[in-house]
């Protein structure tokens, strides 16, 4: 019997900006297109597993990001202590994913050997490449290493029963996506494959990108992981608060989970 579980998506950052600054070679359009930043909690089957860990203050005040709460307190705000948390999965190591892991203390963390091997090796002497990591995040993981808490995989892995990784690269070159069982069917936790629904619908990629052909190859990869469209959840698209049931006394909260409120694709 397959598991079925509850995912929610928790906001806890906010960056305004123009449409021109979320496609690669620009936008003709001036239309504010913010981003959200989002962790995402897949519950269920006496399973906790994260997804991504978010930034903390330093990290919103260094880029530039307006932090509209510590994750944690989003995360306590659906029931889940981080100290009880097991498994966290890494999508890829870019700062706004990868921050936060000391609030994690006893979890194993899940990420791609493409990707550790990425942060830490020729690539990073680039600037434009490295720009995306911090390195405190970077160092912490490898101390992850060395005690023994990081679980890599080489392309796709069960993380759990109806839990699965896999890996797209594109916009980092070990960047994974998440395929989750629910209800409603399979929901793909697209992370940074699609920062915006829109990016799926041009099929244009966002500006920070290490392989092109690979980025538009992981859009087909999402398509074909997921039944519909709307089983696809993109890593940082405002659209997903509105799109999604709100969890009841959580702000900026929403149930991925559960069928869409809307599929209405206005982006203005």
């Amino acid at each position: 019997m397959v598991e079925s579980y509850r995912i929610h998506a928790i906001r806890y950052a906010r960056h305004d900006r123009k449409a021109s600054a979320n496609f690669l070679g620009g936008d003709d359009h001036a239309s504010d297109m913010p981003l959200d930043y989002y962790i995402w909690a897949i519950t269920g089957a006496g399973r906790t597993i994260i997804v991504d860990m978010g930034f903390d203050a330093a990290a919103a005040n260094a880029r530039g990001r307006t932090l509209l709460r510590p994750v944690e307190e989003g995360l306590r705000c659906v029931g889940i202590n981080p100290d009880t948390v097991e498994d966290v999965i890494v999508t890829h190591m870019h700062y706004d994913h990868a921050g936060n892991v000391a609030l994690f203390p006893n979890a194993t963390f899940h990420v791609q050997d493409d990707e550790m091997a990425y942060c830490t090796g020729r690539a990073m002497t680039h600037p434009v490449l490295s720009a995306p990591f911090a390195a405190p995040d970077v160092q912490a993981m490898v101390g992850r290493v060395f005690a023994g808490r990081v679980h890599f995989h080489d392309g796709d892995a069960e993380i759990a029963p109806g839990i699965h990784v896999h890996r797209v690269g594109g916009h980092s070159r070990g960047l994974q996506c998440v395929r989750v069982a629910t209800e409603r069917g399979d929901v793909v936790l697209a992370s940074d494959a699609a920062h915006l629904y829109a990016n799926i619908e041009r099929a244009i990629p966002f500006p920070i990108v290490v392989d092109v052909l690979a980025y538009l190859e992981a859009l087909r990869t999402l398509a074909r992981l997921a039944p519909s469209p709307d089983h696809i959840i993109p890593g940082h698209d405002p659209l997903v608060l509105a799109r999604y049931p709100a969890e009841p006394g959580c702000e900026d909260v929403v149930r991925v989970d559960l069928p869409p409120l809307s599929t209405a694709r206005d982006h203005a």
